[in-house]
């Protein structure tokens, strides 16, 4: 792909400069600086999977329910053009509490069933969102046995520890309750996709948007340390967080991004999807 070619022709406006970003693990990212002063970041992918167009439609269902997300500039199966949103990925307290109340409101947003009217995407690939009135299913079904068999399928998990994610998908309800109603969940919060400024959340990126149980959102922050307490702390003086979150659920939560980075990458994921297993007696 000629990207520069394509990016002008796309915005109808001569490039002045362009350089690679870091952090693009599935599309190359680009920032780039336009001959009308405009400075923008570009996604490019030549796949052909399609994947630009649904990002950028889960960018503006964020933006338009109050969570700060890059605006779109313009978007094809092949460039996503984005806003330039100053920012790093370091997180204070007064950001971490930011985040909190982001949060705390963008999961206040409801639906009338768990999952989405559309399949959205996580790290690149397919996350399948058909409705479901129950959470537990929806969970146990479209997340731990759909991804787990996609990591096997891909060589990259044993059928026999697939075969472990389904038994303890059939036993979910042991540890997990219904919530009350779905909550609008941005799906991957992790250090490089939320930027930072001044004590202020400037965006959040690359979301996996659906309609969840926000404990899988609080899960997987803590994952990779993305926030901590005083993020916790803020966000449940806001939204309560129910006892036995940490202790019971967080780490049945985070199997299902375990899964994602198994079917991803493989490697120590694989045992860390397999010490949770045998964690909760699977």
């Amino acid at each position: 792909m000629d990207v520069r070619r394509e990016i002008a022709a796309l915005l109808g406006q001569p490039i002045s400069d362009i350089a690679p970003l870091g952090g693009g693990c599935v599309s190359a990212v680009y920032e780039v600086r336009l001959d009308d002063g405009r400075h923008v970041v570009v996604k490019a992918d030549d796949s052909g999977a399609g994947n630009l167009p649904v990002e950028a439609f889960m960018l503006g269902y964020l933006a338009e329910r109050g969570l700060p997300a890059p605006a779109v500039v313009a978007a094809s199966e092949r460039l996503l053009v984005m806003e330039y949103v100053a920012g790093d990925s370091l997180f204070d307290a007064a950001a971490e509490s930011h985040a909190a109340h982001l949060l705390a409101a963008l999961h206040a947003h409801t639906a009338p069933a768990f999952g989405f009217d559309r399949d959205t995407l996580i790290g690149g690939l397919r996350q399948p969102n058909a409705p479901a009135a129950s959470w537990l299913d929806f969970f146990a079904g479209q997340r731990l046995i759909y991804m787990a068999t996609e990591a096997a399928r891909a060589g990259r998990l044993p059928v026999t520890t697939r075969a472990r994610v389904e038994r303890l998908a059939g036993r979910v309800g042991d540890w997990l309750v219904e919530p009350v109603r779905p909550a609008l969940i941005h799906g991957d919060v992790w250090t490089t996709n939320v930027l930072a400024r001044g004590g202020r959340v400037a965006a959040f990126l690359d979301p996996a948007i659906y309609y969840a149980d926000p404990e899988i959102e609080l899960a997987f922050i803590g994952l990779f340390g993305t926030f901590g307490r005083v993020f916790y702390d803020q966000y449940h003086a806001l939204r309560p967080i129910a006892p036995g979150f940490f202790e019971e659920r967080r780490d049945l939560y985070n199997l299902y991004p375990l899964l994602v980075h198994v079917r991803l990458f493989g490697g120590s994921y694989v045992g860390q999807v397999e010490r949770t297993l045998a964690a909760y007696g699977f």
